[in-house]
């Protein structure tokens, strides 16, 4: 029999750093404000004979992922992503200078050209994530005075150019929307209407892609594989190279 990836395996075992991209699953999980946080009750205890737990959740909640019809009806549900497309080469392309300075920033075209110019280009069906180290900060929907909230986000010229040019698989970010949040106001979703309608899917709310190198990681997404899901919480994990 092979067992060649059981000592693959052990080598990325002793090799390898695994970074957990998720935040824990809670009520106080942080998501997008629209929606409530989610409730859990003990449905059976020890007493019984073993515990189970019942929650009351939304589909995107915590760190999520959308599935192409989450915005475009007739797209592909959870169902009908590929497993093959839960495995990718991660590029992580780091903004947190950009958005210490505008913490409306929306990546452009030039961010992912800067970032093809030190690290070489990125590699087809890629799964690409935006570093701003929003996971980090207490107030992620950073209201103003009059209650805007100020985050930043993928700009559209920059996500089309990573479907139409470099044909990626999936986008990520650390903030609960693709597009950044004046944007969303001043023109609607544009950045996550676009990226679902190419039947690409996107995960939110990643947290410490500041211990993901730039380039070599791979990309665990798991989920359920619920049919016609628009979306669901989700476990992502990076391997990155020692």
């Amino acid at each position: 029999m092979d067992k060649s990836l059981w000592n693959m395996m052990e080598d990325m075992k002793k090799n390898c750093k695994f970074v957990d991209l998720s935040h824990e699953f809670s009520p106080e999980t942080p998501h997008w404000s629209g929606f409530p946080a989610m409730e859990m009750s003990t449905l059976f205890d020890y007493s019984d004979g073993f515990r189970v737990h019942q929650f009351n959740v939304v589909s995107q909640y915590g760190t999520h992922v959308d599935a192409p019809l989450h915005f475009v009806p007739g797209r592909k549900g959870l169902h009908e992503i590929d497993v093959e497309e839960m495995i990718l080469p991660l590029a992580v392309v780091d903004v947190t200078d950009k958005v210490k300075d505008n913490v409306d920033y929306a990546v452009t075209v030039e961010d992912i050209k800067a970032f093809e110019a030190e690290y070489g280009q990125i590699p087809e069906k890629a799964f690409v994530a935006i570093r701003t180290d929003w996971s980090h900060r207490e107030d992620k929907d950073n209201y103003d005075a009059e209650g805007n909230k100020h985050y930043p986000g993928w700009g559209l010229d920059a996500v089309k150019f990573l479907v139409e040019e470099r044909n990626v698989s999936a986008i990520g970010h650390e903030t609960s929307d693709t597009d950044a949040a004046v944007d969303s106001v001043a023109h609607g979703y544009v950045c996550e209407t676009y990226i679902l309608d190419q039947q690409r899917y996107q995960i939110e709310l990643m947290k410490d892609l500041s211990e993901v190198p730039p380039v070599g990681a791979l990309i665990f997404c798991g989920f359920p594989k619920v049919k016609d899901g628009a979306g669901f919480s989700a476990r992502c994990i990076a391997i990155c190279p020692k």
